[in-house]
């Protein structure tokens, strides 16, 4: 897009998470991306606890965005940042949910795209033996994907990180167990190493590029985006009203106008199994 073409636009990132978003942003929308190596996005917050998040998910990405922005002297700028937890739907699955945000202080843009996938990694116990942690190792894809270690759960001292080496990781485990008698083991989930979140960041990624380039009928302006859901989506046994999207009505933040459509194309009813009245 023009409005792009040309300009340096910052990645808000001290964990190479520019290998993945520069090459789209830059063969899609022409802008030069760059980083700051000295950028601390930590200082809002730490995966593993050592620094509160005081903020919430998308106040954090907002505030790295442009933190990052002001301190450096950009006027476009792109930052994600990533949840862990039970999916909020399908309660006993882990998910991954990815935010990014995209800034233009030139043009007063700001566009916001949320991705929840169940494709994660994530995962962490309690583990008193080196069976456990060869188990935990394999089931989380090391050593493509690194781990953590800690004493206990709840303990934001002696924090294990990077440990790339088998032997290493055992020590650290060995030296947990004599104190302790038991080690905490979790996923890192810093983006360089996790490769599944990689993947997840480069979809979210696509989304808010597609979010940008999505313009107004009315005036073009960039990011035209839903912002609002309807509900009711009728059930495919008994036609009553479920809690399933209906539809979106997508909004111009600079004119104004807005266009109601379809959630979902040739998808007309939903599956009695979330219809609150054949399967409450």
């Amino acid at each position: 897009m023009e409005i792009f073409k040309g300009r340096k636009l910052i990645i808000a990132t001290k964990h190479k998470k520019e290998t993945i978003i520069a090459k789209h942003f830059e063969a899609t929308l022409g802008t030069i991306c760059e980083i700051a190596p000295s950028y601390d996005t930590d200082e809002l917050g730490t995966f593993t606890g050592e620094i509160e998040r005081t903020l919430s998910p998308i106040e954090t990405v907002r505030a790295k965005c442009l933190n990052a922005m002001n301190k450096y002297g950009y006027d476009l700028g792109v930052a994600n940042e990533g949840s862990f937890g039970p999916h909020p739907t399908l309660y006993f699955i882990p998910a991954d949910e990815e935010l990014m945000i995209f800034i233009d202080k030139t043009n007063n843009i700001e566009i916001l795209v949320k991705n929840i996938s169940t494709k994660t990694n994530f995962s962490s116990k309690n583990i008193k033996t080196r069976l456990e942690l060869q188990n935990f190792l394999d089931q989380v894809g090391y050593p493509s994907h690194r781990i953590i270690l800690r004493k206990e759960k709840k303990s934001n001292k002696n924090i294990i990180k990077d440990l790339t080496e088998l032997p290493e990781i055992k020590n650290a485990f060995d030296n947990f167990i004599k104190i302790n008698g038991e080690a905490y083991i979790e996923t890192d989930m810093r983006a360089m190493n996790n490769p599944t979140r990689m993947k997840i960041i480069e979809e979210t990624t696509l989304l808010l590029i597609e979010a940008i380039q999505s313009t107004c009928p009315k005036c073009y302006f960039p990011g035209f985006t839903p912002i609002q859901f309807i509900s009711g989506l009728p059930c495919a046994l008994c036609s009553l009203p479920t809690k399933s999207i209906q539809s979106k009505i997508l909004g111009c933040k600079k004119c104004g106008y807005e266009l109601k459509k379809e959630f979902k194309k040739n998808k007309p009813f939903e599956d009695p199994q979330f219809c609150d009245y054949c399967n409450p």
